[in-house]
């Protein structure tokens, strides 16, 4: 159950690529969690697209019709994560922006874009007005 956020400055994604990337983010984060691929999954995660009026880089404003940069923050249950998923969520969420990309061998140095992956700790989760625990999740994506 990702919750997805991308950060980019308005103006600098063409919506054509807008679409592509938020059609394609949420479900390679959900293969790399290991999630199943089935609707009750799909329905709770979500993809939020954040379009900032400023970007800054080094204290310097980035100049309007510069290529894009990216920062991707991916909200997931504590617990639910070891080093290779998260190595796997990276690289993932890259190859989406990269595939998007009308340059994408800029993606393989730090200046394109950052994937923060943030761990939500048990009992900070709520829906429906209720706390939702791990096994709560894992309970609905697999009965659905």
């Amino acid at each position: 159950m990702p919750f997805v956020e991308l950060f980019v400055r308005k103006g600098s994604l063409e919506e054509d690529r807008r679409k592509e990337i938020g059609g394609r983010l949420v479900s390679e984060v959900m293969i790399a969690e290991g999630a199943p691929d089935n609707e009750a999954a799909r329905a709770i995660s979500w993809l939020v697209v954040n379009e900032v009026d400023a970007w800054f880089v080094g204290g310097q404003e980035v100049p309007a019709g510069e290529k894009p940069k990216y920062m991707v923050r991916v909200g997931v249950p504590a617990g639910s994560m070891n080093d290779d998923k998260r190595r796997d969520i990276v690289k993932r969420v890259t190859q989406v922006l990269a595939d998007a990309d009308t340059d994408p061998d800029r993606f393989n140095g730090p200046t394109a874009a950052w994937v923060h992956i943030n761990e939500v700790p048990e009992g900070n989760w709520g829906s429906g007005g209720e706390i939702v625990r791990i096994e709560d999740i894992v309970a609905l994506v697999t009965k659905g």
